[in-house]
């Protein structure tokens, strides 16, 4: 499962195959869409426009129909011998206004009495559609296919004083000419349409330039592989991780924080759309959102997590747009500082045996180059003897071997600088120290016996000399360290156990004492400082035996 898991990443977090430019993509696209647009409304406003011209050229021949029609003149001509002589001057003038193909005013019979070619006067009307005017009535607009062809015809019946009909008068368009004048004001619809899409692709390619350089020239297939990439990163962070915009509102926030924020697991909060101050009231983010400066190594409290805080502002375009704050816990922090610090011990511890042991046998190897046999023997013994008898004493006093090897090796050390180190013969250690509790011992009474060397180192007084005692005596473990040196003022004595105070000079002191005393609160036990009887200092530990164990 881990590995098909991890192939999956992988694929995913393969270079992305892109096919086609996102610029080219958004161009096509957009003109698309453009010419689509404009395609159907082309469409619709033509055949809107063709229906419209072609109604108000049926009301036009229609009106002009009923205007001959009514005309008395042409009414009274119908009762004379030859009715086209009188109607044929009265209806051509009006043809000739008003731009109609033709006016043709006909009897009951169909039989012409006027017709823009003088020559088919007399002749039977053409295209069969005058009965709804002359049985019925009716004025109305018809297409049919005359002598001229296929035309537009208003149909209006003629009257006579007795309200009887008397014949007809058809006023029509040609169908060719409509056609004409529509094609004309298309064309120019057209011709409109054309340039609006040529600015449309203009357009296009102005905006897909504008949003490819905001992308900073990247492809959609390399943006989402951007974006998983940094979410694995972000949720695969051991810190914690916050993102928040220039309001103050959370946009991002990994797996790590949201555990510090909701340390039950059980269901992380929806962070989403909050300010940072209702998730984290104590937060400087919107400090440095305003002031624009970045923060470093701040101390703060996160529900039951003591962490270590980094805020910097983001800035795109010398503006700012939000800020991120990483954190870590401080637990792990001091937790790595104080196996750094034991593996430190026992390297000193080596490196003070070694040397001791190096010293040792040059001192041998030049006694026996002095043919000093019997001296060189006994200097063997005597460091055999001091040794086994250390040894012997504390494997008998203190079964732990960890407890063991670092009182041993600052043993060593001691020796090395040329500093008397001895444990009190009533010393006795035979309690069964849990994991925990060694665990501190081992970083505690390393720091106090380095401090107690190297305090006496910087002395430089005639007779070094470090004691140490310890008893499991009672109901709590007790360790004495002290030694011969200056001591500190009473004034100091409770400063020394705070973090970044010390009476040493140099860079990063003051972490010893302070980390000391935190771990031994940890486990219900206590430090002080009393006055030597060696003129010194004299740090005293306890721990309880009980309590860790009950709880």
């Amino acid at each position: 499962m881990d590995n098909l898991k991890s192939k999956h990443i992988k694929r995913n977090l393969a270079k992305p195959h892109v096919k086609i430019n996102l610029k080219v993509k958004m161009i096509l696209l957009i003109c698309t869409l453009i010419v689509g647009m404009f395609a159907i409304v082309g469409l619709f406003v033509h055949y809107f426009f063709t229906d419209s011209l072609e109604d108000q050229m049926g009301e036009r021949v229609l009106n002009v129909a009923q205007s001959v029609a009514h005309i008395p003149e042409l009414q009274e001509a119908f009762d004379e011998e030859n009715p086209a002589s009188a109607i044929q001057p009265i209806v051509e003038p009006i043809r000739e206004d008003t731009g109609a193909e033709f006016i043709v005013v006909g009897n009951t019979d169909e039989i012409r009495y006027s017709h823009p070619l003088p020559d088919r006067i007399g002749e039977t009307m053409v295209g069969e559609d005058n009965e709804r005017a002359l049985i019925h009535g009716e004025s109305y607009v018809s297409r049919a296919v005359g002598s001229l062809g296929s035309s537009m015809r208003g149909k209006v019946p003629v009257y006579s004083d007795d309200g009887e009909i008397v014949g007809v008068v058809s006023v029509g368009f040609l169908v060719d000419d409509i056609q004409s004048i529509i094609a004309n004001y298309t064309r120019e619809l057209w011709f409109v349409l054309l340039i609006t899409i040529a600015l449309g692709v203009l357009g296009a390619v102005m905006v897909a330039h504008y949003i490819k350089k905001k992308l900073f020239d990247l492809e959609p297939e390399e943006i989402s592989h951007l974006f998983l990439q940094k979410e694995t990163i972000l949720q695969s962070t051991h810190e914690g991780i916050i993102g928040v915009n220039h309001k103050g509102m959370i946009t991002v926030m990994n797996q790590t924080a949201q555990r510090l924020f909701w340390s039950d697991n059980t269901q992380t909060e929806s962070y989403s759309g909050k300010h940072i101050t209702d998730v984290l009231p104590d937060t400087k983010l919107p400090e440095v959102i305003d002031s624009g400066e970045s923060q470093y190594d701040q101390e703060m409290l996160i529900g039951n997590h003591s962490v270590y805080v980094n805020r910097i502002p983001i800035f795109h375009e010398d503006k700012i747009i939000g800020a991120v704050s990483s954190f870590r816990n401080k637990t792990e922090i001091e937790r790595l500082s104080k196996e750094l610090r034991r593996i430190k011990q026992y390297a000193e511890a080596l490196r003070a045996q070694t040397h001791e042991f190096s010293n040792k046998l040059y001192t041998i190897s030049g006694l026996l180059q002095l043919d000093q046999k019997e001296e060189a023997i006994a200097l063997i013994q005597q460091e055999s003897h001091e040794q086994q008898e250390w040894i012997q004493f504390l494997t008998r006093k203190v079964p732990d071997p960890m407890i063991s090897a670092v009182l041993l090796g600052k043993l060593n050390q001691a020796n090395e600088l040329g500093i008397e180190m001895t444990f009190d013969p009533d010393s006795k250690l035979t309690y069964s120290i849990s994991k925990q509790k060694k665990e501190v011992l081992v970083t505690v009474l390393g720091n106090l016996l380095e401090n107690a060397l190297e305090a006496l180192k910087k002395s430089q007084m005639p007779h070094p000399q470090v004691s140490v005692f310890f008893t499991d005596l009672g109901d709590d473990l007790v360790f004495e360290i002290e030694d011969s040196g200056h001591g500190i003022p009473p004034e100091q004595s409770e400063k020394v156990f705070k973090q970044g105070y010390s009476t040493k000079e140099g860079a990063h002191r003051g972490i010893g004492l302070a980390l000391s005393s935190q771990m031994i609160a940890e486990v219900g036990g206590s430090i002080f400082l009393e006055e030597s009887d060696l003129g010194g200092a004299c740090f005293v530990v306890t721990i309880p035996k009980q309590r860790l164990e009950v709880e």
